[in-house]
Formats: structure tokens, C-alpha cells, sequence
């Protein structure tokens, strides 16, 4: 399976971002791929007053990436947006992922929030204004399964082994990952997900710098399930391109079967 992760420098003007986004598709969908990845909060990273009212998952941001599936004939997995959240001050952080006649086939809200205190450095609280998803989920790309997660995810592995057990054979990661963790953290929590749960691993980030003073580190990446890197993007805006071999992933689970030696669960804490 041909993959793409589309790496973008989304900002306050949607108009742009969506323009910039369906250009990155229409690049994935001529170099031959698949499923195309965008990232976190594809249409719109900046000062919260700002951002685009929040829409139902039937609205204008799914449309535009629904059209865009079925002209390019592509798996979409549309990043991330605003949806529309339970209460007037709070929205989903949530994932959309298109089949290539532009149906819908799955929809994922984020369950980590990144509520974080760096002293000097940020101060983030996303569980302000977004409220947690509940539910793991796993959907079949052409026969392949497919784990969805967001960002801040990434530093949860129960939630992985989690998507593992269900089935999947690829776990997917759109972020807006910082720079000041990013350089530190990024690769290292990739590869140790795709290792531990012997999937491949298909991240994509936002570049640059955005509004207010937040910059991001970028560095999407297609990991396989040994925990070899196949592809990285450099530091701009592109597309970045990986044939997944499906048959390895599965020699690796036979020949070192640690999902199936997996014993924890048999041992209640007391």
C-alpha cells in the first residue's frame, strides 16, 4: 500500500489552509498513493477568538475533504477540526477519514488533551475550550485495518495497545507537535509505537511557526513495525511518500510474537 503524510503550515486565514491542504492531496494522489494523512487542525491554527465557528461532522470542513476524496479517488484522513462539541464552550478535537467516492467511514475524537505547564516556555490548557473524545476507534482502509489517534495521543500507549489488540496494522497520528518537545520526543514515541505494537505508523505534523507564538517541529514520518524509519519530511511544507509491505508486518508478528505473548492483563493490581 502507497501512503502519504502531508506536512503543512496551517495559520489564521482558512481559506488558504484548506487550498494549501486539497493541493498536498491532489500531489499524494498523483504520486500514487492510497491514503493520504493530514494534520492536526488542518484548516486553522491560530488565536482561539479567531478560529472558525465549530461544525457538526456533516458540515462544511467534512464537504470540502469529501469532494476531495472523490475527485482524487483517495483515502482521506482530513487531519483534524473544530467540531462541535457538547456544550457552547467547549468542542471536539476530531478526525475525519473519507473513502475515495468521498463517503464517510470513520470519525475519531481526541481522548488525551494537552493540558501542560512548562514554566518559561508554555502554558497550554486544551481542556478548556475542547472537550475528550471516549472511544478508541478502528477503521478498514481496503481490507487494513487502521488505528486512529491525535497528537497528544502519542504519549498514551495503553491507547495504541488498545487499537492494536482491535485489530489494527496501521496506527495514524495527525499533530501539531511543538518544537520544544518535538525535538526530543517525536521520533523516539513514534518508533517506540509502531515497536511495541508491531504496526506501521504514519504521523503527520504541522511546520513552522503559527499564531499566538507557537511553533511546530513537523518531521512527519512513516514508521515501520520493526521501528524503522522508511520516510521523513524535511522542515517544509510537502508531501512525504512510503510503500507500506503489508507481508513484512506480518512476518515480524510471527516471528517475534510479543502481542501474543502479552500477560499483563492477567494480572489484577492489588
Amino acid at each position: 500500500m502507497r501512503v502519504a503524510v502531508c506536512q503543512l503550515n496551517s495559520r489564521e486565514d482558512r481559506a488558504h489552509n484548506l487550498a494549501a491542504a486539497r493541493d498536498l492531496l491532489e500531489r499524494a494522489a498523483a504520486g500514487g498513493a492510497k491514503l493520504a494523512i493530514l494534520p492536526e487542525y488542518v484548516d486553522f491554527l491560530g488565536h482561539s477568538a479567531d478560529a472558525p465557528r465549530p461544525e457538526p461532522v456533516d458540515g462544511e470542513f467534512a464537504a470540502f475533504f469529501a469532494k476531495a476524496a472523490g475527485e482524487l479517488g483517495l483515502w482521506v484522513h482530513a487531519g483534524s477540526f473544530h467540531e462541535k462539541g457538547p456544550d457552547a464552550g467547549r468542542t471536539f478535537n476530531t478526525s475525519l477519514l473519507f473513502t475515495p467516492d468521498g463517503t464517510l467511514a470513520a470519525t475519531y475524537r481526541k481522548i488525551h488533551l494537552y493540558d501542560v505547564e512548562i514554566a518559561g516556555r508554555i502554558s497550554y490548557q486544551e481542556s478548556r475550550t475542547v472537550a475528550p473524545g471516549t472511544d478508541p476507534v478502528v477503521a478498514d482502509v481496503d481490507g487494513v485495518p487502521l488505528g486512529l489517534t491525535i497528537c497528544y495521543d502519542l504519549r498514551f500507549p495503553e491507547l495504541y495497545r488498545a487499537l492494536a489488540i482491535a485489530g489494527a496494522r496501521i496506527l495514524v497520528v495527525p499533530a501539531a507537535f511543538m518544537l520544544h518537545t518535538g525535538r526530543d520526543h517525536w521520533e523516539v514515541l513514534l518508533r517506540a509505537r509502531a515497536i511495541e505494537n508491531q504496526c506501521f505508523v504514519l504521523a503527520a505534523g504541522q511546520i513552522g511557526d503559527h499564531e499566538p507564538r507557537r511553533t511546530c517541529f513537523g518531521r512527519s514520518m512513516i514508521i515501520d513495525p520493526w521501528g524503522t524509519v522508511l520516510a521523513q519530511a524535511p522542515d517544509t511544507v510537502g508531501v512525504t511518500f512510503a510503500d507500506l509491505d503489508l507481508d513484512r508486518l506480518e512476518t515480524i508478528r510471527t516471528e517475534l510474537p510479543s502481542l501474543a505473548n502479552r500477560r499483563m492483563e492477567t494480572f489484577p493490581l492489588r
